[in-house]
């Protein structure tokens, strides 16, 4: 016969359930876990629910007394859904099995609704892509070369503040033809690590799976990097990192694990207040603007599957934020002469 548990309960059995899941599936990550569980305790806070009440209480006009009593909080509404999206993750498919293992009832939850969505991207004016335009040549006059490497990883590939940050010498890689030519003057079947090293000269491509997407999609960016930006972050490599190992910044023994921006959220707190000063942009993410300059870009010249290439979004998400039907793209035609 089975039970209904009370919300401790759950919150108590979900990280057990998600440890053995992480070793099956990689996923749910520990974070993942830790937001499920604190989202769902803020939750009830709000509501006044303790947490030995049954899950059954959890109706959605109990849920719907919450939302108003965040609003007489003054809450945030993006808070105070992270926190209904956190006690969701509470019952994603994959707990189901451990519930029933257990054989405990569990409820089925109609959330209230939300239709809130961000707005699309707005172009910026000539005025201002010539202003960034300006400053990111300026970058390149620097001493710190990290400057100029960060905004180019946001301008040019469209890269995520974290990705950056994450962002490994080992994720760029030379292209299938250069393997292929190196394989041949080699007289090799397959590609070893003594002809694989790269140079200035090297046709490469920067692969990796954004952070925002590696447990769901997964999907993989690879991109390839202009002979003119491979070249200036070789030298960057060689002669550009600050050696200084008390703020973290010295050469690691293997190149390939080697950060390719080390220390980098202090370079973008620093870049973030200078674009503010300059009026470029007013924002507190100014970095993350040359992303969407990047992607709205690519989505103009090359259509929306090059920007989600380039972005490792969705291909919907992408036409979501940067389509702009109003705009004429094409001259004037007949569709009887496509025929």
């Amino acid at each position: 016969m089975k039970t209904t548990p009370t919300i401790r309960m759950i919150m108590e059995a979900y990280p057990k359930f998600a440890s053995v899941e992480r070793m099956r599936m990689e996923r749910p990550c520990e974070r993942t876990v830790a937001s499920a569980i604190s989202g769902t305790r803020r939750l009830c806070e709000i509501g006044g629910i303790s947490l030995d009440e049954p899950l059954t209480i959890l109706t959605r006009k109990r849920l719907e007394h919450i939302l108003d009593s965040a609003r007489n909080l003054k809450l945030r509404p993006i808070s105070i859904w992270s926190y209904f999206y956190s006690f969701r993750k509470l019952f994603a498919k994959w707990t189901r099995s451990y519930y029933a293992d257990r054989k405990w009832a569990i409820p089925t939850f109609e959330m209230p609704s939300c239709r809130r969505q961000s707005p699309r991207y707005v172009r910026p004016d000539s005025t201002v892509l010539a202003k960034v335009k300006d400053w990111y040549k300026s970058l390149e006059l620097r001493p710190d070369r990290r400057e100029w490497v960060l905004a180019t990883l946001m301008l040019e590939f469209g890269m995520r503040n974290g990705d950056t940050e994450r962002l490994r010498w080992s994720d760029f890689r030379p292209s299938r033809k250069e393997i292929a030519a190196r394989m041949k003057s080699h007289d090799c079947a397959s590609p070893s690590d003594d002809i694989l090293p790269a140079c200035p000269h090297d046709r490469m491509v920067l692969c990796y799976t954004p952070h925002k997407t590696r447990l769901s999609s997964a999907r993989t960016v690879a991109w390839p990097v202009h002979p003119d930006i491979w070249r200036k972050l070789h030298e960057y490599h060689d002669s550009g990192i600050p050696h200084n190992k008390r703020n973290g910044w010295a050469k690691n023994e293997d190149r390939d694990m080697q950060l390719v921006v080390p220390c980098a959220r202090d370079v973008y707190v620093r870049l973030n207040m200078e674009l503010r000063s300059l009026k470029i942009f007013t924002g507190s993410k100014g970095c993350y603007e040359l992303r969407k300059i990047c992607i709205d870009h690519i989505y103009q010249k090359f259509g929306a599957e090059m920007a989600s290439s380039i972005s490792g979004d969705d291909i919907r998400t992408v036409t979501r934020y940067y389509a702009d039907p109003s705009a004429v793209n094409i001259e004037g035609i007949r569709v009887i002469d496509l025929l």
